[in-house]
């Protein structure tokens, strides 16, 4: 019985090995051998969880064909990942990836870091910061005061706390989005108020467009779900969304959904402004597209001169097209798991109906502490300082980096909690498979692409500051040095993975 579980294409794996690009070898660099570079290239996209574990690799001839070697090349590359543990082969079965015994099967999304490793490395995989004490305390502190009469009942509200509904209803009103409880259900943060969506709208097969780059933990939701994704590029710089782009690829291949970060986008930081909001809102809807706007950035201004464009659903208000997510997991805690879905009542019914087959509702104390920080004002001082935190450590993140790697470049965004850096010619997967040598977790470019884009980007959190981003900065740089020089190369397998 074959040991794979899924297969990769000669071409796709070929399009995958190509999006790993090097900075050119400096004088006295030796390059490895090209049996080398191959195994190489394949064990990365392993630990990176680009290529799965138990994928059937090519046929020995059709990689070689697709990547124009010899097939002595890739014979020899295979024997050595075999050595490695990091390829299975059976006679009549072919060859399909594995991870050596004792190391971690590598994830596909943005995972946090083990507690028990915070010690000894620096984390910024994950976009996430502490709870903006003592709100969180006073919050869980009023929620029990409020559970009693929650506590007589079953406990399952599928579409959310009817007071938390209607908070959350006001809160749009009150940014002049005029919104009935209705309208609102709550979710277990907003993946699975997306993953929802995606069940509801998408189904296996269908096209979902997303921004290129975008956010990759959702990317890995979608494609779990069996979607077909259809990348979209980003403007230049900060400027929010290239919309001739958009419209071209709505009009062209009708996806069923379209997915867009438009506040401090994940991981560019980009703000799209009124016009391209509006403009976007007509192309989806001239092309029957569900908009799917995501919110959760979306009052993490980090300059106070920052004036916000309006939420994308209020150039939708018949309620046709925008579906909108929200979340406290960004602008307060990521431990506190609640989201949001704000559209249409008959498509807020069908979210509902079909939930009952998934979870069946948020946990009820977490719902009442987000209800206690709207309804008394704390949600308001929490997220400010929030906001001070975030800014704090970009500032000092960004000095850090440009002093210790002087030739990555970056735009500074004006909110958010990520900068998306351009790393000169280096190779992201490379950088991050050094950076777990060298105590530093960084995700590389292409975990926020589709099909091995965006290999010469790595995404830094605004997570740390002071002298662990100078700390960070210099890890960076210590491990940029270990790829300039080749010193990616070898059998020997990293003692941890990225994720």
């Amino acid at each position: 019985m074959a040991q794979w579980t899924s297969a990769v294409g000669a071409a796709q794996l070929a399009r995958l090995l190509g999006s790993q690009q090097d900075r050119p070898a400096g004088p006295g660099t030796r390059r490895p051998p090209a049996y080398r570079a191959l195994a190489d290239g394949i064990r990365l996209l392993v630990l990176e969880g680009r290529v799965p574990v138990a994928a059937r690799l090519p046929a020995e001839r059709e990689l070689a064909l697709a990547l124009s070697v010899s097939r002595t090349t890739v014979a020899a590359a295979y024997e050595a990942l075999r050595g490695e543990g990091f390829l299975e082969s059976r006679r009549g079965a072919g060859s399909w990836t594995a991870v050596p015994a004792g190391n971690p099967v590598p994830a596909r999304g943005l995972e946090p870091l083990p507690p028990e490793a915070l010690g000894s490395v620096i984390d910024l995989g994950c976009a996430a910061l502490p709870a903006p004490e003592p709100w969180l305390t006073r919050a869980v502190q009023g929620a029990l005061e409020e559970l009693p009469p929650y506590a007589h009942t079953h406990g399952d509200y599928p579409a959310g706390l009817p007071a938390l509904r209607a908070m959350i209803a006001d809160r749009y009103t009150q940014r002049g989005i005029a919104t009935m409880p209705e309208q609102i259900m709550v979710t277990t943060g907003a993946m699975g108020a997306i993953d929802a969506i995606c069940h509801l709208f998408g189904g296996r097969g269908e096209r979902i467009a997303v921004e290129s780059p975008s956010y990759a933990n959702i990317l890995q939701l979608m494609r779990e779900a069996g979607a077909r994704l259809v990348p979209v590029a980003m403007a230049e710089g900060l400027t929010g969304w290239d919309l001739d782009r958009w419209r071209q690829v709505l009009r062209e291949a009708a996806p069923r959904i379209a997915y867009v970060v438009a506040d401090f986008h994940n991981p560019t930081g980009a703000l799209a402004d009124d016009d391209q909001r509006r403009r976007l809102v007509d192309a989806a809807r001239s092309a029957g597209t569900v908009l799917v706007a995501d919110e959760t950035m979306s009052e993490l201004w980090l300059d106070e001169d920052v004036e916000m464009p309006r939420p994308v659903c209020a150039f939708d208000p018949a309620g046709s097209t925008v579906v909108t997510v929200g979340s406290a997991s960004k602008a307060f805690w990521a431990g506190m798991r609640i989201g949001w879905v704000r559209a249409a009542p008959d498509v807020i019914r069908s979210l509902v109906a079909a939930r009952a087959y998934a979870d069946l509702g948020t946990p009820v104390l977490e719902q009442l502490a987000v209800n206690w920080l709207f309804g008394t004002g704390g949600w308001e001082e929490a997220v400010e300082l929030r906001r001070a935190q975030a800014r704090q450590n970009r500032d000092e993140l960004v000095s850090a980096v440009r002093r210790e790697l002087p030739g990555w470049e970056f735009e500074v965004p004006r909110g958010g909690l990520t900068l998306w850096v351009r790393t000169g010619g280096l190779s992201g997967s490379r950088l991050a498979e050094a950076g777990e040598r060298v105590g530093v977790r960084v995700p590389s470019g292409p975990r926020f692409g589709v099909d091995g884009a965006f290999e010469g980007y790595v995404r830094l959190p605004f997570t740390v500051g002071g002298a662990v981003a100078e700390e960070a900065a210099v890890r960076l740089a210590a491990a940029a040095r270990i790829v300039e020089t080749g010193g990616t190369s070898g059998g020997e397998a990293p003692r941890t993975f990225v994720a």
